[in-house]
């Protein structure tokens, strides 16, 4: 395989993956694209390399962007926007786990707390099930809201120091 199969590949693979965590395919092409390139791409660098158009090429730089794994680079004497993507995948994968938990833990935290507050009789045996149901749901939401933010703010080699105790 050369290397610019390998690239392709490693794209198509990153674009299926990130349909998988919830971002479009064009999204994660995009990512895994600036990812292996060594140097900041243009817009049109995106556009010709992924065969997209401009608006789709802005449109997920600018998603990516607000999730913080790429930026824009400024180049001296250069009209054109460049962008990159973050390099060092722990950081990326601290980032990810960050924009998951807000858009996706954090409501389902408020909305399982809002259902939780019901006025009914608690005897009645589909309250009773209801309110257990929703008191488990909050305890599991809750418990892996702690564990993330564990791990997001645990330093890298604290992270896998303490992974690789577990199989000691």
């Amino acid at each position: 395989m050369t290397l610019d199969e390998a690239k392709q590949h490693l794209i198509q693979a990153w674009g299926t993956l990130g349909s998988s965590w919830g971002v479009s395919r064009t999204m994660a092409q995009v990512h895994a694209l600036l990812l292996v390139s060594p140097v900041p791409m243009t817009t049109e660098d995106i556009m010709e390399a992924l065969q997209i158009s401009r608006g789709n090429v802005n449109m997920n730089v600018r998603d990516l962007i607000d999730w913080g794994i790429v930026r824009k680079v400024l180049k001296p004497g250069e009209r054109k926007e460049f962008f990159e993507a973050e390099k060092d995948v722990w950081k990326i994968g601290m980032q990810v786990a960050k924009e998951r938990k807000k858009r996706e833990l954090e409501p389902v935290l408020r909305a399982l707390e809002q259902v939780s507050t019901i006025e009914a009789d608690i005897t009645d045996p589909d309250v009773k099930q209801f309110a257990e149901t929703v008191e488990n749901l909050k305890k599991f939401a809750s418990n892996t809201d702690k564990t993330l933010e564990s791990i997001i703010k645990a330093d890298e080699n604290w992270f896998w120091g303490s992974f690789f105790k577990l199989f000691k």
